[in-house]
């Protein structure tokens, strides 16, 4: 029998992270430069929470010309998970209270990695291909 593999063996390693005072267009920029949608965000290294693009398009519509900051906008005490978590866990956990990332954090708080609902459908996928292509 296969063992479940830990979310650090399939989470992004070492993921783009903004500070809670940026401006919120800074952040659309590098969203936009690495291809990504989800940014954790740190105060004095500290993860305080996460913003999308889609936070981001949300607010920019409601606010008008006005520079919003990520603590604006961001979604406070983000989901969590430690990098020996069970990726079956932190997946079903994801899809039950529609959470669009994880954003993987060591003991002593540092951010070390992020999975994203786009990666679980990833994983999804190649687990399919292997099971049923093979």
């Amino acid at each position: 029998m296969k063992t479940m593999p830990k979310i650090q063996k399939v989470m992004t390693m070492m993921p783009h992270t903004i500070g809670d005072d940026i401006p919120i267009k800074k952040a659309m920029e590098i969203m936009r430069e690495f291809r990504i949608r989800h940014l954790p965000v740190q105060k004095g290294g500290k993860l305080v929470g996460v913003i999308t693009d889609r936070d981001i398009k949300l607010a920019r519509s409601f606010q008008g010309q006005d520079e919003l900051v990520v603590n604006d906008v961001m979604t406070p005490d983000p989901y969590t998970v430690h990098p020996d978590a069970e990726l079956d866990e932190v997946v079903l956990n994801m899809a039950e209270h529609k959470y669009g990332c994880a954003v993987v954090q060591q003991s002593n708080g540092k951010v070390v990695g992020i999975l994203t609902d786009n990666d679980s459908l990833r994983i999804l996928g190649e687990t399919l291909r292997s099971h049923y292509r093979s």
